[in-house]
Protein backbone atom coordinates (compact mmCIF):
# COMPACT_ATOMS: atom_id res chain seq x y z
CA UNK A 1 0.00 0.00 0.00
CA UNK A 2 1.21 3.58 -0.94
CA UNK A 3 2.05 5.61 1.88
CA UNK A 4 -0.91 7.93 -0.04
CA UNK A 5 -3.18 5.23 0.65
CA UNK A 6 -2.18 4.95 4.12
CA UNK A 7 -2.47 8.45 5.57
CA UNK A 8 -5.96 8.85 3.79
CA UNK A 9 -7.00 5.89 5.47
CA UNK A 10 -5.92 6.61 9.00
CA UNK A 11 -6.69 10.26 9.43
CA UNK A 12 -10.12 10.99 8.95
CA UNK A 13 -11.84 14.30 7.62
CA UNK A 14 -13.29 16.57 9.57
CA UNK A 15 -17.01 15.61 10.84
CA UNK A 16 -19.20 17.40 9.25
CA UNK A 17 -21.35 18.36 12.91
CA UNK A 18 -17.98 19.91 13.75
CA UNK A 19 -17.36 21.77 10.97
CA UNK A 20 -20.88 23.28 11.36
CA UNK A 21 -20.64 24.29 14.93
CA UNK A 22 -16.95 25.16 14.55
CA UNK A 23 -18.78 27.87 11.89
CA UNK A 24 -21.61 28.68 13.84
CA UNK A 25 -18.90 29.81 16.85
CA UNK A 26 -16.72 31.62 14.53
CA UNK A 27 -20.01 33.80 13.43
CA UNK A 28 -21.36 34.02 16.69
CA UNK A 29 -18.43 35.44 18.92
CA UNK A 30 -17.67 37.49 15.45
CA UNK A 31 -20.90 39.19 15.40
CA UNK A 32 -21.04 39.90 19.60
CA UNK A 33 -17.13 41.53 19.64
CA UNK A 34 -18.21 43.66 16.95
CA UNK A 35 -21.19 44.66 18.22
CA UNK A 36 -19.80 45.25 21.65
CA UNK A 37 -16.32 46.56 20.38
CA UNK A 38 -18.15 49.76 18.55
CA UNK A 39 -20.50 49.62 22.06
CA UNK A 40 -17.03 49.70 23.70
CA UNK A 41 -15.62 52.76 21.55
CA UNK A 42 -18.72 54.69 21.99
CA UNK A 43 -18.23 55.12 25.49
CA UNK A 44 -14.38 55.63 24.56
CA UNK A 45 -13.60 52.55 25.72
CA UNK A 46 -10.91 50.18 23.60
CA UNK A 47 -12.31 47.45 21.29
CA UNK A 48 -10.42 44.68 23.32
CA UNK A 49 -12.77 45.42 26.03
CA UNK A 50 -16.25 44.59 23.83
CA UNK A 51 -14.26 41.40 22.64
CA UNK A 52 -13.41 40.30 25.76
CA UNK A 53 -16.78 40.73 27.20
CA UNK A 54 -18.47 38.80 24.04
CA UNK A 55 -16.51 35.66 25.49
CA UNK A 56 -17.49 36.13 28.82
CA UNK A 57 -21.29 36.67 27.55
CA UNK A 58 -20.88 33.51 25.44
CA UNK A 59 -18.82 31.34 28.02
CA UNK A 60 -19.63 29.99 31.37
CA UNK A 61 -20.04 33.22 33.26
CA UNK A 62 -23.19 33.91 31.94
CA UNK A 63 -24.75 31.67 28.90
CA UNK A 64 -24.16 28.25 30.35
CA UNK A 65 -26.16 29.34 33.14
CA UNK A 66 -28.74 31.09 31.38
CA UNK A 67 -28.97 28.71 28.55
CA UNK A 68 -27.64 25.61 29.33
CA UNK A 69 -28.81 23.63 26.40
CA UNK A 70 -27.69 26.01 23.83
CA UNK A 71 -24.19 26.64 24.93
CA UNK A 72 -24.14 23.38 25.52
CA UNK A 73 -24.79 22.68 21.81
CA UNK A 74 -23.18 25.92 20.46
CA UNK A 75 -19.60 25.18 22.93
CA UNK A 76 -19.46 21.69 23.81
CA UNK A 77 -16.75 20.45 25.94
CA UNK A 78 -15.03 18.85 23.38
CA UNK A 79 -11.28 18.90 22.88
CA UNK A 80 -10.91 18.78 18.84
CA UNK A 81 -13.72 21.68 18.63
CA UNK A 82 -11.90 24.23 20.83
CA UNK A 83 -8.36 23.48 19.23
CA UNK A 84 -10.40 24.24 15.48
CA UNK A 85 -11.07 27.50 17.34
CA UNK A 86 -7.42 28.24 19.14
CA UNK A 87 -5.75 27.82 16.28
CA UNK A 88 -7.56 30.62 14.33
CA UNK A 89 -7.34 32.49 17.44
CA UNK A 90 -3.31 32.07 17.85
CA UNK A 91 -2.39 32.81 13.99
CA UNK A 92 -4.72 35.80 14.54
CA UNK A 93 -2.98 36.82 18.12
CA UNK A 94 0.60 35.87 16.17
CA UNK A 95 -0.31 38.26 13.32
CA UNK A 96 -1.55 41.13 15.38
CA UNK A 97 1.84 41.13 17.63
CA UNK A 98 4.20 41.02 14.86
CA UNK A 99 2.59 44.23 13.16
CA UNK A 100 2.64 45.75 16.28
CA UNK A 101 6.13 44.84 16.23
CA UNK A 102 6.62 46.56 12.75
CA UNK A 103 5.76 50.03 14.56
CA UNK A 104 8.50 50.10 16.79
CA UNK A 105 11.00 52.32 16.31
CA UNK A 106 14.46 51.09 16.96
CA UNK A 107 15.75 54.63 17.03
CA UNK A 108 13.81 55.12 20.40
CA UNK A 109 14.90 52.00 21.57
CA UNK A 110 18.56 53.06 21.39
CA UNK A 111 18.16 56.26 22.38
CA UNK A 112 15.84 55.32 25.46
CA UNK A 113 16.97 51.35 26.19
CA UNK A 114 18.31 51.95 29.46
CA UNK A 115 15.72 53.79 30.75
CA UNK A 116 13.36 51.08 29.36
CA UNK A 117 15.53 48.98 31.47
CA UNK A 118 15.24 50.86 34.61
CA UNK A 119 11.60 51.11 34.44
CA UNK A 120 11.06 47.62 33.50
CA UNK A 121 13.58 46.02 36.49
CA UNK A 122 11.20 47.78 38.96
CA UNK A 123 7.92 47.53 37.23
CA UNK A 124 9.30 43.41 37.12
CA UNK A 125 10.68 43.13 40.66
CA UNK A 126 8.34 45.23 43.10
CA UNK A 127 5.50 42.97 41.97
CA UNK A 128 7.13 39.70 42.14
CA UNK A 129 8.15 40.43 45.64
CA UNK A 130 4.66 40.80 46.85
CA UNK A 131 2.94 38.88 44.59
CA UNK A 132 5.32 35.77 46.14
CA UNK A 133 4.42 37.29 49.78
CA UNK A 134 0.97 37.64 48.49
CA UNK A 135 1.54 33.57 48.10
CA UNK A 136 2.25 32.76 51.07
CA UNK A 137 -0.31 35.08 52.90
CA UNK A 138 -3.53 33.68 50.71
CA UNK A 139 -5.51 31.02 52.99
CA UNK A 140 -5.33 27.54 52.31
CA UNK A 141 -8.92 27.57 50.43
CA UNK A 142 -7.08 29.65 47.58
CA UNK A 143 -4.15 26.74 47.49
CA UNK A 144 -4.73 23.00 46.14
CA UNK A 145 -3.80 20.39 49.12
CA UNK A 146 -1.02 19.05 47.68
CA UNK A 147 0.62 21.88 46.60
CA UNK A 148 4.25 23.10 47.67
CA UNK A 149 3.54 26.49 49.44
CA UNK A 150 6.77 27.62 48.23
CA UNK A 151 6.28 26.75 44.73
CA UNK A 152 2.68 27.99 44.98
CA UNK A 153 3.61 31.18 46.31
CA UNK A 154 6.95 31.77 43.74
CA UNK A 155 4.25 31.01 40.78
CA UNK A 156 1.52 33.99 42.37
CA UNK A 157 4.49 35.99 42.55
CA UNK A 158 5.41 35.64 38.51
CA UNK A 159 1.26 36.09 37.40
CA UNK A 160 1.27 39.28 39.48
CA UNK A 161 4.60 40.43 37.79
CA UNK A 162 3.80 39.51 33.91
CA UNK A 163 2.45 41.83 31.22
CA UNK A 164 0.48 40.94 27.70
CA UNK A 165 2.35 42.40 25.03
CA UNK A 166 -0.93 41.24 22.51
CA UNK A 167 -3.05 43.44 24.96
CA UNK A 168 -0.79 46.37 25.34
CA UNK A 169 -0.18 46.45 21.55
CA UNK A 170 -3.89 46.20 20.92
CA UNK A 171 -4.73 49.22 23.64
CA UNK A 172 -1.82 51.57 21.58
CA UNK A 173 -3.43 51.12 17.96
CA UNK A 174 -7.14 51.60 19.11
CA UNK A 175 -5.91 54.83 21.23
CA UNK A 176 -3.73 55.86 18.03
CA UNK A 177 -0.48 55.93 20.69
CA UNK A 178 1.42 53.87 18.98
CA UNK A 179 3.15 55.94 17.23
CA UNK A 180 3.93 58.38 20.83
CA UNK A 181 7.59 58.23 22.09
CA UNK A 182 5.60 57.33 24.90
CA UNK A 183 3.86 54.20 23.69
CA UNK A 184 7.32 52.72 22.15
CA UNK A 185 8.61 53.03 25.30
CA UNK A 186 5.40 50.99 27.04
CA UNK A 187 5.93 48.39 24.09
CA UNK A 188 10.03 48.02 24.88
CA UNK A 189 9.36 47.78 28.94
CA UNK A 190 6.36 45.20 27.95
CA UNK A 191 8.82 43.46 25.57
CA UNK A 192 11.25 42.75 28.54
CA UNK A 193 8.93 42.21 31.16
CA UNK A 194 7.22 39.40 28.54
CA UNK A 195 10.78 37.78 28.16
CA UNK A 196 11.51 37.79 31.70
CA UNK A 197 8.39 36.62 32.56
CA UNK A 198 8.59 33.56 30.44
CA UNK A 199 12.12 32.62 32.14
CA UNK A 200 10.52 33.16 35.62
CA UNK A 201 7.54 30.65 34.37
CA UNK A 202 9.76 28.05 33.11
CA UNK A 203 11.79 28.04 36.65
CA UNK A 204 8.73 28.18 38.04
CA UNK A 205 7.51 24.98 36.13
CA UNK A 206 10.76 23.04 37.03
CA UNK A 207 10.18 23.56 40.43
CA UNK A 208 7.02 22.04 40.72
CA UNK A 209 8.56 19.49 38.33
CA UNK A 210 11.97 18.09 38.91
CA UNK A 211 12.75 20.47 40.98
CA UNK A 212 15.45 23.23 41.05
CA UNK A 213 18.87 22.71 39.96
CA UNK A 214 21.47 24.38 37.22
CA UNK A 215 20.26 23.20 34.30
CA UNK A 216 16.98 24.23 34.73
CA UNK A 217 17.74 27.71 35.51
CA UNK A 218 20.47 27.77 32.83
CA UNK A 219 18.43 26.35 29.75
CA UNK A 220 16.12 29.09 29.24
CA UNK A 221 18.90 31.70 29.90
CA UNK A 222 20.53 30.20 27.37
CA UNK A 223 18.09 29.51 25.04
CA UNK A 224 16.67 33.54 25.26
CA UNK A 225 20.62 34.46 24.30
CA UNK A 226 20.18 31.76 20.95
CA UNK A 227 17.12 33.73 20.02
CA UNK A 228 18.82 37.34 20.49
CA UNK A 229 21.68 35.55 18.64
CA UNK A 230 19.49 34.76 15.66
CA UNK A 231 17.57 37.59 15.50
CA UNK A 232 20.58 39.78 15.05
CA UNK A 233 22.81 37.86 12.86
CA UNK A 234 20.56 35.40 10.86
CA UNK A 235 17.76 37.01 11.48
CA UNK A 236 18.48 40.00 9.93
CA UNK A 237 20.14 39.00 7.18
CA UNK A 238 16.91 36.62 6.03
CA UNK A 239 14.53 39.67 6.53
CA UNK A 240 16.46 42.03 4.32
CA UNK A 241 17.03 39.62 1.70
CA UNK A 242 13.75 38.69 1.72
CA UNK A 243 12.05 42.13 1.58
CA UNK A 244 14.68 43.22 -1.22
CA UNK A 245 13.46 39.85 -3.71
CA UNK A 246 9.75 40.63 -2.92
CA UNK A 247 9.81 44.10 -3.50
CA UNK A 248 10.66 43.02 -7.27
CA UNK A 249 7.11 41.78 -7.57
CA UNK A 250 4.24 43.93 -8.69
CA UNK A 251 1.81 42.38 -6.79
CA UNK A 252 0.93 43.04 -3.09
CA UNK A 253 0.02 39.67 -2.46
CA UNK A 254 3.85 38.53 -3.03
CA UNK A 255 4.69 40.93 0.27
CA UNK A 256 1.81 39.78 2.29
CA UNK A 257 2.56 36.19 1.98
CA UNK A 258 6.95 36.64 2.35
CA UNK A 259 5.36 38.63 5.44
CA UNK A 260 3.09 35.78 7.19
CA UNK A 261 5.79 33.28 6.48
CA UNK A 262 8.33 35.15 8.29
CA UNK A 263 6.17 36.08 11.01
CA UNK A 264 4.71 32.62 11.38
CA UNK A 265 8.54 30.56 10.96
CA UNK A 266 9.78 33.19 13.79
CA UNK A 267 7.20 32.32 16.05
CA UNK A 268 7.76 28.34 15.60
CA UNK A 269 11.04 28.98 16.21
CA UNK A 270 10.82 30.67 19.75
CA UNK A 271 8.10 27.81 20.38
CA UNK A 272 10.24 25.54 19.76
CA UNK A 273 12.66 27.28 22.21
CA UNK A 274 9.98 27.26 25.19
CA UNK A 275 9.10 30.81 24.67
CA UNK A 276 5.70 32.10 23.32
CA UNK A 277 4.96 32.11 19.70
CA UNK A 278 4.15 35.62 19.93
CA UNK A 279 7.67 36.44 21.43
CA UNK A 280 9.37 35.46 18.32
CA UNK A 281 6.65 37.34 16.14
CA UNK A 282 7.37 40.56 17.94
CA UNK A 283 10.95 40.39 17.08
CA UNK A 284 10.55 39.44 13.47
CA UNK A 285 8.18 42.02 13.44
CA UNK A 286 10.73 44.67 14.17
CA UNK A 287 13.26 44.05 11.95
CA UNK A 288 10.60 43.26 9.20
CA UNK A 289 9.85 47.38 10.26
CA UNK A 290 13.70 48.14 10.27
CA UNK A 291 14.38 46.65 7.06
CA UNK A 292 11.33 47.46 5.20
CA UNK A 293 10.23 50.52 3.26
CA UNK A 294 7.24 52.64 3.09
CA UNK A 295 5.86 51.36 -0.38
CA UNK A 296 5.46 48.05 1.28
CA UNK A 297 4.28 48.99 4.25
CA UNK A 298 1.56 50.27 2.40
CA UNK A 299 1.43 46.65 0.40
CA UNK A 300 0.75 44.95 3.65
CA UNK A 301 -2.73 47.29 4.72
CA UNK A 302 -5.12 44.58 3.16
CA UNK A 303 -3.45 42.31 6.17
CA UNK A 304 -3.39 44.58 8.68
CA UNK A 305 -7.08 45.31 8.14
CA UNK A 306 -7.92 41.52 8.44
CA UNK A 307 -6.04 40.93 11.28
CA UNK A 308 -7.89 44.08 13.28
CA UNK A 309 -11.31 43.00 12.10
CA UNK A 310 -11.15 39.40 12.17
CA UNK A 311 -7.93 37.30 13.44
CA UNK A 312 -7.51 39.66 16.24
CA UNK A 313 -11.41 40.12 17.70
CA UNK A 314 -11.66 36.48 17.44
CA UNK A 315 -8.55 36.32 19.81
CA UNK A 316 -9.78 38.13 22.10
CA UNK A 317 -13.68 36.63 22.22
CA UNK A 318 -11.79 33.19 22.75
CA UNK A 319 -9.68 34.94 25.87
CA UNK A 320 -13.11 35.60 27.87
CA UNK A 321 -14.99 32.49 26.15
CA UNK A 322 -12.80 30.50 28.92
CA UNK A 323 -13.23 32.89 31.78
CA UNK A 324 -15.59 31.73 34.70
CA UNK A 325 -16.56 34.83 36.99
CA UNK A 326 -19.08 33.22 38.49
CA UNK A 327 -16.28 31.17 41.13
CA UNK A 328 -16.04 34.64 42.51
CA UNK A 329 -19.80 34.29 44.22
CA UNK A 330 -18.30 33.26 47.48
CA UNK A 331 -17.20 36.30 49.92
CA UNK A 332 -14.05 34.97 51.20
CA UNK A 333 -12.71 34.41 47.44
CA UNK A 334 -13.89 38.06 46.82
CA UNK A 335 -12.39 39.78 49.35
CA UNK A 336 -9.19 37.88 48.40
CA UNK A 337 -9.72 38.26 44.84
CA UNK A 338 -9.83 42.33 45.30
CA UNK A 339 -6.47 41.96 47.99
CA UNK A 340 -4.68 40.32 45.00
CA UNK A 341 -6.20 42.83 42.35
CA UNK A 342 -4.91 46.19 44.72
CA UNK A 343 -1.39 44.04 44.98
CA UNK A 344 -1.19 43.32 41.53
CA UNK A 345 -1.75 47.22 40.11
CA UNK A 346 -0.15 49.17 42.95
CA UNK A 347 3.04 46.94 42.62
CA UNK A 348 3.58 47.88 39.14
CA UNK A 349 1.91 51.05 39.61
CA UNK A 350 4.95 51.66 42.08
CA UNK A 351 7.43 50.16 39.97
CA UNK A 352 7.12 51.58 37.43
CA UNK A 353 7.35 55.05 39.07
CA UNK A 354 10.38 53.93 41.19
CA UNK A 355 11.68 53.32 37.52
CA UNK A 356 11.30 56.43 35.82
CA UNK A 357 12.21 58.69 38.73
CA UNK A 358 15.43 56.84 38.99
CA UNK A 359 15.68 56.62 34.79
CA UNK A 360 14.94 60.89 34.91
CA UNK A 361 11.25 59.95 33.08
CA UNK A 362 8.16 62.72 34.22
CA UNK A 363 5.54 61.77 36.42
CA UNK A 364 2.87 61.96 33.36
CA UNK A 365 5.31 59.44 31.68
CA UNK A 366 5.95 57.31 34.54
CA UNK A 367 1.90 57.42 34.95
CA UNK A 368 1.74 56.40 31.20
CA UNK A 369 3.99 53.60 31.21
CA UNK A 370 2.27 52.28 34.50
CA UNK A 371 -0.89 52.40 33.22
CA UNK A 372 0.38 50.55 29.73
CA UNK A 373 2.34 47.61 31.57
CA UNK A 374 -0.52 47.14 33.66
CA UNK A 375 -2.64 45.51 31.19
CA UNK A 376 -2.21 41.67 31.86
CA UNK A 377 -4.66 40.30 29.72
CA UNK A 378 -4.16 36.93 27.99
CA UNK A 379 -0.43 36.29 28.89
CA UNK A 380 -1.61 36.04 32.83
CA UNK A 381 -4.36 33.98 31.21
CA UNK A 382 -2.10 31.58 29.63
CA UNK A 383 0.09 31.54 33.09
CA UNK A 384 -3.17 30.79 34.64
CA UNK A 385 -3.86 27.65 32.68
CA UNK A 386 -0.19 26.52 33.51
CA UNK A 387 -0.79 27.02 37.17
CA UNK A 388 -3.76 24.65 36.52
CA UNK A 389 -1.91 22.15 34.56
CA UNK A 390 0.52 21.43 37.00
CA UNK A 391 -1.78 21.57 39.56
CA UNK A 392 -0.63 24.69 41.80
CA UNK A 393 -4.05 26.45 41.19
CA UNK A 394 -7.69 25.71 42.20
CA UNK A 395 -11.08 26.92 40.64
CA UNK A 396 -10.78 29.43 42.93
CA UNK A 397 -7.38 31.43 42.56
CA UNK A 398 -7.63 30.55 38.69
CA UNK A 399 -10.34 32.90 38.42
CA UNK A 400 -8.79 35.40 40.72
CA UNK A 401 -5.85 35.44 38.41
CA UNK A 402 -8.01 35.52 35.34
CA UNK A 403 -10.20 38.71 36.83
CA UNK A 404 -7.11 40.63 37.31
CA UNK A 405 -6.66 39.23 33.77
CA UNK A 406 -9.63 41.38 32.67
CA UNK A 407 -9.95 44.52 34.46
CA UNK A 408 -5.84 45.77 34.36
CA UNK A 409 -6.89 46.21 30.48
CA UNK A 410 -9.93 48.46 31.56
CA UNK A 411 -7.62 51.08 33.33
CA UNK A 412 -5.40 51.80 30.80
CA UNK A 413 -7.91 53.75 28.32
CA UNK A 414 -8.50 56.74 30.36
CA UNK A 415 -4.83 56.77 32.51
CA UNK A 416 -3.65 57.11 29.31
CA UNK A 417 -5.91 59.40 27.79
CA UNK A 418 -4.91 62.05 30.84
CA UNK A 419 -1.13 61.35 30.73
CA UNK A 420 -0.60 61.49 27.28
CA UNK A 421 -2.15 65.08 26.74
CA UNK A 422 0.33 66.42 28.58
CA UNK A 423 3.32 65.03 27.63
CA UNK A 424 4.38 66.97 24.25
CA UNK A 425 4.03 65.84 20.85
CA UNK A 426 7.50 65.95 18.81
CA UNK A 427 8.13 66.37 15.11
CA UNK A 428 9.62 63.07 15.26
CA UNK A 429 6.18 60.99 16.19
CA UNK A 430 4.26 63.42 13.87
CA UNK A 431 6.78 61.64 11.19
CA UNK A 432 6.28 58.14 12.98
CA UNK A 433 2.42 58.54 13.03
CA UNK A 434 2.75 59.37 9.12
CA UNK A 435 4.15 55.91 8.54
CA UNK A 436 1.86 54.12 11.22
CA UNK A 437 -1.11 55.79 8.64
CA UNK A 438 0.62 54.78 5.72
CA UNK A 439 0.60 51.09 6.84
CA UNK A 440 -3.02 51.22 7.77
CA UNK A 441 -3.91 52.46 3.96
CA UNK A 442 -3.71 56.17 5.22
CA UNK A 443 -0.63 57.65 2.90
CA UNK A 444 -1.68 61.53 3.11
CA UNK A 445 -1.07 61.07 7.20
CA UNK A 446 0.70 65.01 7.04
CA UNK A 447 -0.99 67.69 5.61
CA UNK A 448 0.74 71.70 5.52
CA UNK A 449 -1.46 74.08 8.29
CA UNK A 450 -2.16 77.17 6.67
CA UNK A 451 -0.25 79.43 9.69
CA UNK A 452 3.31 78.55 8.50
CA UNK A 453 5.58 75.66 8.27
CA UNK A 454 4.36 73.20 10.80
CA UNK A 455 3.56 69.79 9.80
CA UNK A 456 0.29 69.00 12.00
CA UNK A 457 -0.57 65.46 12.10
CA UNK A 458 -4.19 64.65 11.25
CA UNK A 459 -6.44 61.48 12.68
CA UNK A 460 -7.98 59.19 10.21
CA UNK A 461 -11.12 61.18 10.44
CA UNK A 462 -9.00 64.44 9.51
CA UNK A 463 -9.12 66.05 12.55
CA UNK A 464 -5.23 67.67 13.61
CA UNK A 465 -3.60 66.91 16.66
CA UNK A 466 -3.68 70.12 17.95
CA UNK A 467 -7.58 70.41 18.26
CA UNK A 468 -6.94 67.11 21.09
CA UNK A 469 -4.57 69.31 22.65
CA UNK A 470 -1.55 67.83 21.88
CA UNK A 471 1.34 69.87 21.05
CA UNK A 472 2.82 70.45 18.03
CA UNK A 473 6.45 71.32 17.23
CA UNK A 474 7.91 72.36 14.19
CA UNK A 475 9.67 69.95 11.59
Amino acid sequence: MSPISMAAETVDPLPQHTLLVFLLQIGALLLLALVLGRLAGRFGLPTIVGELAAGVLLGPSVLLHTAPGLSGWLFPQDATQMHLLDAVGQLGVLLLVGFTGMHLDLKVVRTHGGKAAGVSSAALLLPLALGVWLGYALPGELRPADADPAVFAWFVGVAMCVSSIPVIARVLVDMKLIHRNVGQMILVVGTVDDAVGWLLVSVVTAMATTGVGAHEIATPLWHLAVVILVVLTVGRWLVRSVLRVVSRAASRGVTISATVILLVLAGAGAQALGFEAVFGAFLCGILIGAQGTDAQARQLEPLNATVLSFLSPLFFALAGLRIDLTALIHPKTALWGLCALFVAVASKFLGAFIGSVFSRLSRWEALALGAGINARGVIQVIIAVVGVRLGLLNTAMYSIIVLIAILTPLMAPPILRVATKRIEYTADEARREERVLALQGMPDALEPDAAGPVAVPRTPAGDPAHERGVPVHPT
